[in-house]
């Protein structure tokens, strides 16, 4: 293993081939032009071609395949490895390290770096473990990915919506919001303990046989499952079961475990959707709800080799679940979508962070930080109805008054908040009801100085509005009839 480490390292760092000392260092964009060149050339012909064959690796190493790996990769951006190597710097020397790694899959050769273990913070505290792997060892993952993919999508199952193309947030809302609306009033939330630490390589293997007939690409997955992984003090810990979070291939490793669940759930005719280890089983009565906890937990724990974690899994009502930051309200008028308690303790917390009452910097650089976190927010959190999206209206509120509040401490004394306040066309008595009353900045910024001062109407154009975002992202579609006007 130590040797095939320090090899994957000097392939990875040579600046150039021997007898290079003066060569001039590669340019990124002669290395995005060569593998922009490489994945449209022979892409089609090459790929029919190993298909005809049957050779799986023989795809996964093609020229185009890599190439069309690699932009992905760039695209996606990310963190170095171990071995400290920037994306950039990959894609500057692609040329070079390009037909290097494809000898080596072929060969055999090729062994996966040690993985960098980071641990973010979870929104509902603790931490979680983050695998960071070397970027050539990305590359390999996504190469695998985009042939072994198409392999399996076709077979899991329609209730899976997580990591998947056409699938995502939108549509599993989509359909957990058909399930209540068809009576189905309770939903048995099932969340795995840390499941991308517990995943059982060998049943993992096992079930990608099916599919795969390629024993080499099988040994290729093994070795990046069984790579180690560094610490961040710097310990190398063998990793005996779990996928490495945080690699392109990860995803997908992670449906083909749950998808034996799913169908499992299929075959004993539960109305159900997950997201990643996320699973939401939606029944008609309490009763039902315990029943199918109990049978679910033991083929999770005893088939498939997994925790339930009991903290966060329970038999609940749709308005008290969490699911993917929502939660569903039936009314009289049809499901309602709207933002779980967690969700709207997360935000709050997150604009605190944003408009600290001690900002020293423009007024106007806090409102582009807030605008890159609300633009961002609100474009996910679109999925909420009219009626859970009132809340949207709330939070500008609450920001536009934090705002305003951060105005009032940067002008320290009354004395210059008076004057402030004048020239921002307050009248001398309003102006000085809100300078010089005895309170804090935080009661002074609803004061009428302050709002006449800073009135609504001045944040439009300076920051988001959620309320107004939301609205522009769910503008009902034009009527058929009125396309072609549109289009004039």
């Amino acid at each position: 293993m130590g040797r095939a480490r320090v090899r994957q390292l000097t392939f990875v760092f040579a600046d150039s081939p021997q007898g290079g000392k003066g060569a001039t260092p590669a340019d990124e964009s002669a290395g995005k032009a060569y593998l922009l060149h490489t994945a449209r050339g022979t892409k089609a012909r090459s790929l029919a071609a190993g298909a005809a064959e049957g050779r799986l690796l023989e795809r996964v190493a093609s020229p185009p395949n890599l190439a069309t790996a690699l932009l992905n990769v760039a695209r996606n951006k990310g963190a170095p490895g171990v071995d400290g190597q920037s994306v950039q710097e990959v894609v500057r020397h692609a040329r070079r390290l390009l037909p290097a790694l494809r000898r080596a899959l072929l060969e055999g050769s090729y062994r996966p770096g040690d993985v960098r273990r980071v641990w973010i913070p979870k929104p509902g505290g603790g931490q979680r473990g983050l695998g960071i792997p070397n970027v050539v060892d990305r590359w390999v993952q996504q190469a695998a990915l985009q042939v072994l993919e198409p392999l399996f999508e076709p077979t899991f199952h329609p209730s899976s919506h997580g990591f998947r193309r056409a699938r995502g947030a939108h549509t599993a809302i989509a359909e957990a919001k058909e399930h209540v609306e068809a009576g189905r009033g309770w939903v048995v939330d099932i969340d795995l303990s840390k499941f991308f630490d517990r995943v059982n390589h060998q049943r993992l293997l096992g079930r990608m046989a099916g599919r795969v007939d390629d024993q080499r690409v099988l040994k290729l997955v093994g070795r990046m499952l069984k790579a180690k992984v560094v610490l961040p003090n710097g310990t190398r810990v063998a990793t005996e079961e779990g996928t490495p979070q945080g690699g392109p291939l990860s995803p997908l490793l992670s449906n083909i475990v749950l998808d034996e669940l799913d169908w499992e759930m299929e075959r004993r005719g539960l109305a159900f959707v997950r997201y990643a280890d996320d699973a939401k089983v939606y029944v008609r009565s309490e009763r039902a709800g315990h029943r199918v906890m109990a049978n679910v937990r033991r083929f999770i724990e005893g088939r498939l080799r997994l925790v339930v974690n009991e903290q966060k899994s329970a038999v609940t009502t749709p308005e008290h679940s969490h699911f993917l930051g929502l939660c569903l309200v039936p009314g009289s008028h049809g499901v309602e979508v709207h933002l779980s308690d967690r969700t709207v303790q997360r935000i709050n917390a997150r604009i605190r962070e944003l408009t600290p009452c001690n900002w020293g910097l423009p007024v106007s650089a806090c409102m582009e930080r807030l605008n890159r976190y609300l633009s961002g927010w609100t474009a996910y959190f679109r999925l909420c109805t009219k009626e859970g999206a009132k809340s949207f209206q709330r939070f500008d509120a609450h920001i536009r008054r934090r705002i305003r509040a951060i105005i009032v401490r940067q002008r320290k004394r009354p004395r210059y908040l008076y004057r402030h306040l004048r020239s921002r066309g307050v009248n001398a008595g309003a102006a000085a009801r809100t300078a010089f009353r005895s309170r804090g900045p935080w009661k002074k910024s609803n004061l009428p100085g302050m709002t006449r001062g800073y009135p609504n109407a001045w944040f439009h154009g300076r920051l988001v509005s959620t309320w107004t975002r939301w609205k522009e992202l769910n503008r009902p579609a034009p009527a058929s009839g009125q396309m072609a006007l549109f289009a004039l």
